[in-house]
């Protein structure tokens, strides 16, 4: 079996003296999408930034292609071939949508841009239609639309979401849901999915993993976990998964 596309290994996280993440061991192989769900404060969004090195790790590896990326800057992370659509989306709001999607590509001197941005076109056409608009007077469907477009334009090899459905309406969780799809399906793409939506989540991902309080408490097929009781309970039936204490990750 081939090794990991992305490996971490009692990875722990710290804000201050207050720990975050706590010996995390996850794994994303290539071609799959992975799932990781958990209540809100859980660690989910400071794992996935920890990834990227902002926080650092304090200790345990992360890998990426068996290249040791632990002690890397982020800019040298993304140049490897990883993409992150931020929580919150992030967009640059006084920037249009064509500028958005350029600062994307800058990553590889803008070489496929008219190539890449047909592409990015066909998966979210609402975009096309609004490339002269500011990113700012889009709405939250749209502009989430926008950050993982611009996520695709630096060509990733694994995409890393973080909360893509949060606060949209269920219409746009949908559409937003089936581009996932169709990305690994069509495309391959290796994705990385922080999800507080678990149904969402583990209907789509091949595996996934439960993150309470800066711990993994369970990992499997996503088909299992949305048959497990527990999980069903915490996150699929109106129940409360464990609380994360104050400032364990967010």
């Amino acid at each position: 079996m081939s090794a990991p596309l992305l490996s971490l290994r009692g990875v722990s996280a710290y804000y201050g003296s207050v720990a975050a993440l706590r010996g995390v061991d996850l794994d994303v192989n290539a071609g799959e999408i992975v799932t990781l769900i958990g209540a809100n404060g859980a660690g989910k969004s400071t794992l996935m930034m920890t990834v990227f090195g902002a926080p650092r790790a304090r200790s345990g590896t992360i890998s990426f292609a068996g290249e040791d990326i632990t002690g890397l800057p982020t800019h040298a992370i993304a140049r490897l071939g990883l993409a992150q659509s931020p929580e919150g989306r992030r967009v640059f709001p006084r920037m249009s949508v064509l500028e958005n999607l350029q600062m994307g590509a800058a990553l590889h001197g803008g070489r496929y841009f008219a190539q890449d941005l047909d592409k990015v076109c066909t998966l979210f056409p609402r975009l096309k239609e609004r490339l002269s608009q500011r990113a700012g007077t889009m709405s939250g469907g749209e502009q989430q639309m926008l950050a993982i477009g611009r996520a695709l334009m630096s060509r990733p090899r694994l995409l890393m979401l973080d909360e893509p459905s949060l606060g949209l309406a269920p219409l746009v969780v949908k559409q937003i849901f089936g581009a996932i799809s169709a990305l690994n399906r069509e495309e391959g793409m290796t994705i990385f999915l922080v999800e507080q939506n678990a149904y969402h989540a583990l209907k789509l991902a091949h595996r996934g993993s439960v993150l309470v309080n800066g711990r993994i408490t369970l990992s499997g097929p996503a088909r299992a976990l949305l048959d497990d009781p527990s999980i069903k309970a915490a996150y699929l039936e109106g129940g409360h998964a464990p609380a994360a204490p104050a400032g364990a990750g967010v």
